[in-house]
């Protein structure tokens, strides 16, 4: 679960991997009569992953270990990042439920299943319109047949259903949740002052900042709309002078690090580009005894080295000559 496939997952993870976030994530939006039967005290985090590495682009999870009434369990918490519902949810909720259970039976062979309660949390760009249960996906007599056809019902957390006052948490689920809710908004930049400036209380703690550049990467890579000087402006704006100082030092070092980014990516283009040509005049120079060269010369990452040897080429007599060359 190490691994983070784009901004919202990174948002995601730190924010609901963190044991106090999640308790009171749970606590605000878990049906009552679920609540009523775990005990919060017993909450404990996996660091397994259920999503295939092909879907990580689209969904994010987290599975939460508690007790319902002393018998270990889970909730599986389920993030939806398409900016629309998908209507196959169901099967991979499925799908994820029996992996967490192979993995249950795996690592304790003679226990009974544990419950799974699966939850989606989802911030499309409009509401969900399918079914929370497997049932609505089927067609047929399912009523006559629900014997024989496999169901269950997941709790569904649809952000656009919510007003800002209805979503409650600590200040950081409180935060990314509203952010999560308006990432979409026409009028997003209009809204961001009022949602950062929840921040300030965040910042007097030892892990402020770091959620908070977590916050910042991800306005960054999510609002192509704006530039980054609109959103340094909005970030100043929100927090205090001494805070807006801490975020424009943040802002600048993610700049750099795009710069850089941006610079590692266009020498690799150059390198590749080099070693094209290269390829090339191997092959109508010397023919197949050229292209012998290429797997050694492919493990040059050096582009100073490689543009000595494109020139070198263009002189050698033979393919002896090259062999000296590189030896």
């Amino acid at each position: 679960m190490d691994q983070v496939y784009n901004a919202h997952d990174k948002l995601f993870r730190e924010t609901w991997s963190n044991k106090e976030n999640a308790r009171s994530f749970l606590m605000n939006y878990l049906p009552d009569n679920v609540l009523e039967l775990v005990d919060m005290d017993s909450l404990e985090i996996s660091k397994d992953s259920f999503v295939e590495k092909e879907l990580k682009e689209y969904f994010s999870d987290l599975l939460y270990m508690v007790d319902f009434k002393g018998a270990p369990g889970y909730v599986y918490l389920l993030f939806e990042h398409k900016s629309y519902a998908d209507k196959l949810i169901h099967l991979q909720l499925l799908e994820y439920i029996l992996k967490i259970w192979r993995l249950h039976l795996k690592q304790n062979k003679s226990k009974p299943l544990p419950i799974v309660i699966p939850l989606v949390l989802y911030h499309g760009r409009s509401k969900w319109k399918f079914g929370t249960d497997l049932f609505s996906m089927i067609s047929g007599p399912y009523d006559q047949l629900a014997d024989y056809i496999p169901d269950f019902r997941f709790i569904l957390y649809d952000l656009s259903r919510y007003s800002d006052e209805d979503i409650k948490g600590t200040v950081l689920s409180k935060t990314v949740l509203l952010l999560l809710k308006h990432i979409f908004d026409a009028d997003i930049a209009d809204k961001l002052p009022g949602i950062l400036s929840l921040l300030r209380e965040l910042m007097d703690k030892s892990t402020g900042l770091q959620y908070l550049e977590t916050i910042i990467r991800y306005l960054f890579s999510t609002m192509e709309q704006m530039g980054a000087g609109e959103i340094d402006k909005i970030l100043k704006k929100s927090l205090s002078d001494k805070q807006g100082d801490v975020i424009m030092t943040i802002a600048d070092e993610l700049r750099m690090e795009g710069e850089k980014k941006g610079y590692a990516q266009g020498i690799q283009i150059a390198i590749e580009s080099i070693l094209e040509s290269i390829e090339l005049d191997l092959d109508l120079k010397f023919g197949k005894d050229g292209l012998n060269f290429m797997p050694q010369i492919r493990s040059i990452n050096d582009i100073n080295k490689l543009k000595t040897i494109m020139r070198e080429i263009k002189v050698a007599k033979s393919s002896d000559d090259l062999k000296s060359m590189l030896n």
